[in-house]
């Protein structure tokens, strides 16, 4: 036997961390649906070439797939995907002339990146992402309609207050047109670092990427520009920077917070650090935060892509937005603001006199399993208040018993013990499934 070695940045999670994390994707899931978004599933492989290129040091990220046995010349180069709308976009593409556009869609994947792993940040994860795309043009209207699907997820979602920052790639790419920048996106990138290494950080690395200093000091001057409304516009001008690829971005971002306060007052914020650094944004950029641990950075982001899938003739414009699903539980859990109340999805424990009794309980249990009752019979005939305590342990709320008067189930948090019918009688709808508990920290 070897010895059995954790591997850091592949989370695993218990069973009663489970049952949280499954009631996220059902709400998310749901939620999705409801707006009308269809579910896809994606191959976990891309050609590497289709997977690299995309910034954000995403070459050196991406997991190298191949047979152990293959030979030098037998396939083409594989990656594991490192987010979901890459293949997304291959995706679209692959079946356009089956889709019917605009199409949206939902997709809840695992996704893998080869990053060093800290808290947060994982080599392997749950994504859960809404796109639209449509066929040659993509309206406007729907880069404000996506946040407003996850507001409306999360608020289904004991979770802390949270904030959804949106900026737009032409507000700091006008401007740094206008202070003469030539190489946008590096300088996107390094700002894009922002909340993680500092402005001073952020200013050396700028200076060192050949930006006078007083340059640099206008790139920060712009990102730290925020508003709950549109009148973050007349701070960007009173900079005294012009270009029309700003104006363009001004315009822009204008309306969308006019539009989402019109809809959920406060939601959005225009902060412009905003850059995400995937260099296939072309328009509005997305980050969500939970308010009171900013320093965790974000748990939901995505934005607009114009050219990520294009196949020569026609271009199929989109914007996105994931939920990093691992990401947010993981820190819930850990921080000790959620749990789940029980250990297991079972409600009832029929307990056994001996062993003889184990064919009845068994039609016993897949009668209330046929009632919708989540029900297992007990792993031995002990005694009573073993068997109890069994059930106590993982968080089973009744335990149904064979007496001389007929079958009965008690409530063993309660102590409450009643006749019961197999064929009528159902737990309290609260009890039927597990639920999960909030706890307030200081």
């Amino acid at each position: 036997m070897s010895k059995v070695t954790p591997l850091s940045g592949f989370p695993e999670f218990l069973p009663s961390d489970r049952i949280v994390e499954l009631q996220f994707l059902d709400t998310i899931r749901e939620t999705f649906e409801l707006h009308g978004f269809a579910s896809i599933e994606t191959r976990a492989v891309e050609p590497v070439e289709r997977l690299s290129n995309q910034g954000e040091d995403a070459d050196k990220e991406i997991y190298g797939v191949r047979r152990l046995a293959a030979n030098a010349d037998e396939d083409a180069a594989l990656g594991l995907h490192f987010d979901l709308t890459v293949p997304f976009a291959r995706y679209v593409l692959e079946h356009s002339g089956k889709l019917v556009f605009p199409f949206r869609r939902y997709q809840i994947q695992k996704v893998w990146r080869g990053e060093r792993p800290q808290e947060g940040r994982y080599r392997e994860f749950t994504q859960a992402d809404i796109d639209i795309i449509d066929s040659g043009e993509l309206p406007f209207h729907y880069e404000v309609e996506l946040p407003l699907v996850i507001a409306d997820a999360f608020r289904k979602l004991p979770i802390p207050p949270f904030r959804i920052q949106v900026n737009t790639r032409q507000i700091p790419e006008g401007f740094y047109r206008g202070l003469g920048i030539e190489d946008i996106t590096g300088t996107l990138r390094i700002v894009d670092k922002l909340d993680k290494i500092g402005p001073d950080k952020v200013t050396e690395l700028l200076t060192e990427a050949g930006l006078p200093a007083e340059t640099a000091k206008q790139v920060l001057r712009l990102a730290e520009i925020s508003s709950t409304d549109a009148s973050f516009a007349d701070q960007v001008r009173a900079l005294g920077v012009q270009h029309e690829i700003l104006d363009e971005g001004l315009e822009r971002l204008s309306q969308i917070m006019t539009a989402a306060n019109e809809h959920a007052p406060g939601l959005l914020v225009a902060d412009l650090k905003i850059a995400r650094g995937l260099d296939y944004y072309t328009g509005t950029v997305y980050e969500t935060q939970l308010i009171g641990d900013e320093g965790y950075g974000s748990i939901c982001s995505g934005g607009r892509y114009d050219s990520l899938a294009s196949d020569g003739k026609t271009t199929y414009p989109g914007v996105g937005i994931s939920i990093g699903v691992s990401r947010l539980v993981h820190r819930l859990i850990s921080k000790g603001l959620l749990k789940a109340n029980r250990r297991t999805p079972t409600a009832v424990l029929i307990a056994l006199n001996s062993e003889e009794d184990r064919p009845e309980a068994m039609r016993t249990a897949a009668q209330l399993r046929g009632r919708g009752v989540p029900v297992e019979v007990a792993p031995s005939a002990a005694k009573f208040g073993k068997q109890i305590k069994f059930a106590d342990r993982r968080g089973i709320p009744f335990v149904w018993f064979s007496t001389e008067n007929g079958p009965e189930v008690k409530d063993i948090r309660s102590g409450e013990q009643v006749a019961a019918d197999a064929a009528t009688w159902a737990p309290p709808a609260e009890d039927l499934r597990p639920s999960i508990i909030t706890e307030e920290k200081s």
